[in-house]
Order: C-alpha cells, then structure tokens, then sequence
C-alpha cells in the first residue's frame, strides 16, 4: 500500500481537500481519499509537503508514440499516404514505447493519451488509448479501438489533390469517398447479416464498430464549414463523432452547441502555418464552454510536445477560461469523452492510480513539472 499524505487533493470530483491524504492499493487501485487516512504498518509513506496532487494529465488526441522524436522521416510512422482510405490500420503497430516523447511527458504530469494516425488521409484507421508507461505497447493500453480518424479540409487535398493529382481535390471530394466508404460498410454488414457471405475486405471489417456505435468518428476538422460537414456526415449514417482540433469552433458556438459533440481544441500554441489556422486562438475553449459544449484541450504532440499540456491548459485559463474548467479539460473531460472515464480522469476510489504530485500548481506557473508521477500505483518518475 502506498499513502500520499499533506497534499493538496484536487480529485476533479467533489471538493479539493487541503492537507489530505490518498490510498493506493497493491493492485495499482486508487483505496480511499480523505482528510485524514490511519497509517498502517507496511505502508510506504510519501509525504506531499503541501504540494498540488492531481489526476495524471490525459490528452484526447496526439500522435505521441507514432512519432519518434529526433529521428526524421524514419520515425514518422503516422501517416500511410498511399490511399486516402486506410481504416485497416491500427495505432498500436506503429507506436514505439521506448520513443522520448514518453517519459518526457510523464515528467510533464501527463499519464494517458488518445494516439493514432495523421490527418493525410480521409480515414486514416484507428486511435488506441495508451498509459504512457511501459517497454511493450501491448500491457499499456487501456482501451483499442478508441476511435477511427477521419480528416476534412485541407490536409488530404493536399496530400493527394496536389500531391499526387487524384481524388480528393477539393472539400466534395473527401466528404464522397467518406460516404461511399459508409455506404459499402453498411451494405456489407447488411449482406452477412442476411447470409450472403460477401467476401472478406479489411477495410469493411475495420469500420464495423464505427457504425454499430462501439467507436466514434475522430474528425479532424478546423474550418467551420469542415466541422459542419462532419456533423453533417454523422447525422446522415447515425455514427458517434468527435470534433478534433475545431479551431473555428468559437465561430460557430451556438451550433455546436446545439449538436452536444466533445470538441477537442487545440493545439493553439504556435504560428498559423496554414489558412485553416487563422483563427486559431487559446479564446477558443472558453467560448464554446460558455456556450455549452464539452470541451478538452489538447497538443496534437508533437505539434506542441506533450509534456506541455498542462501549459496550454494554463493559456486557455489565462484566454478566459475559468481554472476549474481549464484542469478538467486536461483530466476528466477527455477521460469521460473517449470512453475512458471509468478508469482515469480523477482521484476516485477504484480507479486507476495515475497521480501527479507537482513541484508548483503547472497552470500557473510555467516551469512547474511533476516531483512525483504514479502511474496504476508505480511511482514512474521522480524529481531528483
């Protein structure tokens, strides 16, 4: 058993409790929280001396794993550019667990991710939520699939309008072969349900769980006609769908707010490389919250690297934000919106023990980083 006492708890649930205590159990649980917790004999004691203690950090969308840092093209294992529709592949077969970028973000306080392919393609296969923990990729996934990319607007005419001169060139394009692709699986599902034992097809089988709801669509979308487009596409064939990057989102709060879907903004921190970004703004996550809609922040690593989520949180705050609302779109609100909440997110009994004790509070102060980082009740990371 491992006993956090005198920290500052903020659980994301409930009330922050000052000088408080968590419980860890030997099987990487999360026991109790409270003021005060009797210490046992056998109990590895980690006083907090005062300091913050929070959920690990969960981002709702990175390339974190599929991109190898400081390795060029070889490393860049995210995007298969031979066909703007890949829903066969699978985040787990390109992640690299010994990659940098992992241990760098647990020194960062950020514990869980939602990783997958890149946008290059219309449907690019699907994301996997990983701990960021671990030699084999295998024993660190919480949950896969989690979701199945689909990109609109300028990426995939890019890559294969412009680049390779065929289908899509334009906005109709890549809302066509998405619906086509919908069609086919439904006729497909249809045809095996009624026994006419179509032939195999990995891209059919792969979108499957997308139209029976298991999984939802990850739109990447940032212009506003994109976002609308996808919705659109969403409602048309009765699929799940999250709203991924939304950078015109403020734009068009009122309908986005109509429609209930997370919105997962960001990543806002950088130049405005291309047009779909002119509105890019760190304003953006507190104009659609006050407008209603379930909003998480992410860095889109390794746009922004991922050990600096909590700081674009602490930009968003600093944009308008309330803190409350900025901690929780870092923690319980991606949890809860990828469908990992039951396990992650916030300090509860019976869920994972991913726990940050940080050194200063990192939305407010910039070079705050963990002293301490557990993650299922192994203390992964310690300040020196």
């Amino acid at each position: 058993m491992l006993l956090i006492k005198n920290g500052y708890i903020k659980p994301m649930v409930g009330q922050d409790i000052e000088n408080g205590c968590v419980l860890i159990g030997d099987d990487g649980k999360i026991v109790a929280i409270a003021k005060e917790i009797k210490e046992e004999a056998g109990y590895e004691i980690i006083d907090a001396e005062g300091r913050l203690v929070t959920p690990g950090c969960v981002d709702a969308h990175c390339h974190t794993g599929l991109h190898n840092e400081a390795v060029g093209w070889e490393g860049r294992d995210y995007n298969e550019i031979v066909d703007p529709l890949t829903p066969q592949m699978r985040a787990i077969d390109s992640i690299n667990p010994l990659d940098e970028s992992l241990p760098e973000a647990l020194k960062g306080g950020v514990t869980t991710v939602c990783t997958g392919p890149g946008s290059a393609n219309v449907v690019g296969g699907t994301f996997v939520a990983i701990k960021l923990y671990g030699k084999r990729v295998d024993k660190m996934i919480v949950k896969d699939p989690i979701a199945m990319k689909c990109a609109f607007g300028e990426n995939p005419k890019r890559c294969y309008g412009q680049g390779a001169k065929k289908a899509p060139m334009t906005r109709m394009g890549t809302a066509a072969l998405l619906r086509e692709l919908l069609f086919k699986t439904r006729r497909y599902m249809e045809d095996k349900a009624n026994g006419k034992n179509p032939g195999f097809d990995m891209k059919l089988e792969s979108m499957i769980p997308v139209m029976e709801g298991k999984i939802p669509l990850k739109a990447h979308a940032h212009r506003a006609d994109d976002i609308l487009t996808a919705i659109r596409i969403a409602k048309e064939f009765g699929v799940k769908m999250t709203l991924d990057h939304c950078t015109d989102g403020s734009l068009i709060a009122d309908e986005l707010a109509e429609e209930g879907l997370p919105a997962f903004v960001g990543p806002s921190l950088g130049s405005k490389s291309k047009i779909e970004l002119i509105n890019k703004s760190f304003s953006t996550p507190a104009v659609l919250h006050e407008a209603g809609v379930p909003i998480s922040i992410i860095t889109d690593a390794p746009v922004i690297p991922q050990q600096y989520l909590p700081m674009c949180a602490g930009l968003a705050a600093k944009s308008g934000l309330a803190m409350e609302e900025a901690w929780k779109a870092i923690t319980i609100n991606p949890a809860t919106q990828i469908g990992i909440g039951d396990r992650v997110g916030s300090l509860e009994p019976g869920k994972d023990a991913d726990v940050v004790i940080w050194n200063e509070d990192p939305l407010v102060y910039l070079g705050a980083e963990a002293n301490i980082t557990i993650v299922d009740g192994k203390i992964v990371y310690r300040a020196e």
